[in-house]
């Protein structure tokens, strides 16, 4: 199974960050999880550039097109969606791979939910198939862990387990199910 995680922050330290490390760090064997490392290198989105897109944007399309499902850990600024998430989203919209993907969304934040909530709006707009029991509240910001340290934690590292557990029993049951179709 493959996992791909965007991440909403740039920050060398961020916290978002740390958890989708963290994810990585605890995948159930046999998950591949990659985390897309440059999404401050995207430009801004512009329809315009779809049709010869920049290399990033195709490392991203390529990268989504890959993976079975994905994994998104974005702050909230001003009580909103980051930039970079949007931004990363936006070049996500027209490309036809990313419609139907399980995606899982955590939030990192202990009373943060505006993003959150209009996060998920974006990726139900876009036809994102939400994995409910992989959509959980990991609140790292706030908690005076080290980014570095998160999958350790004993607050958080169960969390984290369960969460990509349902991500990977939402891949299996929808892969038996279009197996069950085709026969």
């Amino acid at each position: 199974m493959k996992i791909l995680a965007l991440c909403g922050s740039l920050r060398v330290r961020s916290l978002s960050a740390g958890l989708l490390r963290a994810a990585r760090a605890l995948a159930p064997a046999g998950v591949d999880f990659r985390i897309f490392d440059r999404p401050g290198q995207l430009p801004l989105f512009n329809p315009d550039l779809e049709g010869a897109a920049p290399e990033t944007v195709l490392s991203l399309w390529n990268a989504v097109t890959w993976a079975d499902a994905i994994v998104i850990a974005s702050p909230e600024y001003a009580h909103g969606v980051t930039g970079t998430m949007k931004n990363t989203l936006d070049w996500l919209v027209g490309h036809v791979p990313f419609a139907y993907k399980p995606v899982a969304v955590f939030n990192p934040s202990y009373q943060s939910h505006h993003a959150d909530e209009a996060l998920k709006e974006t990726l139900r707009t876009m036809a994102a198939d939400l994995i409910p029991e992989a959509c959980v509240r990991i609140p790292v910001i706030g908690s005076r862990v080290d980014p570095d340290d998160i999958a350790a934690s004993a607050d958080f590292a169960p969390a984290i387990r369960s969460a990509l557990q349902a991500v990977v029993a939402h891949v299996q049951r929808q892969s038996a199910g279009l197996h069950d179709r085709a026969e």
